[in-house]
């Protein structure tokens, strides 16, 4: 039986910024007792968790970082496959929600990790596009920040040739500005020739 479209039409997208809001990044340096807020970027996605805690924690922050964006959207495209739009919400919302916590005062991550994957649940190709522009664009300059940006650049386009659909061309575009307008301060790190290369700590 179909669910009433007023009631889901809301709730998705609620729900979906609800998972995407849980800072595991946070909750990593809760248990190590260290706040990454208060570390290096001071931010608490993967690439900060790995320089403060270490590599092993950097690793499941992004992987459990990409299920949140993952998730809402694979569970969302079993039930309504047909339904692009709110498809589209539910990984714009699961992405909102990384970005401004609804734990955090709606502060929260730069959502790469999230982004990425809405990518692979809503075109998997896309995905393994971006995947493979940020790891070229990293080796090449060594900046997460770059090979980040890149990389969600390329998931809109992607997106509008493999996928095309304008209600996910749409929500990839607005993630992939997002993701640029929290990594202002890297691009203005970047223009000062500030912004430093990765390097992990150990463990």
């Amino acid at each position: 039986m179909e669910p009433n479209h007023n009631l889901y039409i809301y709730f998705i997208p609620v729900l979906s910024f609800v998972i995407g809001s849980v800072p595991f990044g946070l909750l990593f340096g809760k248990m190590k007792g260290i706040d990454p807020r208060e570390h290096g970027s001071r931010n608490i996605g993967a690439t900060n968790v790995a320089r403060t805690l270490g590599k092993s924690y950097g690793v499941l922050t992004l992987i459990l970082d990409m299920f949140k964006g993952f998730l809402p959207v694979f569970a969302v495209s079993a039930l309504f496959s047909d339904n692009t739009m709110v498809i589209a919400l539910s990984g714009l919302f699961a992405v909102v929600g990384h970005c401004f916590s609804l734990f955090l005062s709606f502060k929260g991550g730069k959502g790469v990790a999230t982004g990425l994957g809405v990518a692979l649940a809503v075109c998997p190709v896309s995905f393994l596009i971006s995947i493979a522009v940020f790891l070229l664009v990293f080796r090449i300059w060594g900046y997460v920040s770059v090979g980040s940006l890149s990389a969600m650049l390329s998931f809109p386009i992607s997106v509008y040739f493999l996928c095309p659909d304008p209600f996910l061309e749409s929500m990839a575009w607005t993630i992939c500005f997002i993701i640029w307008l929290k990594h202002s301060d890297n691009l203005k790190r970047l223009a000062s020739g500030t912004e430093k290369r990765f390097k992990a700590k150990e463990g």
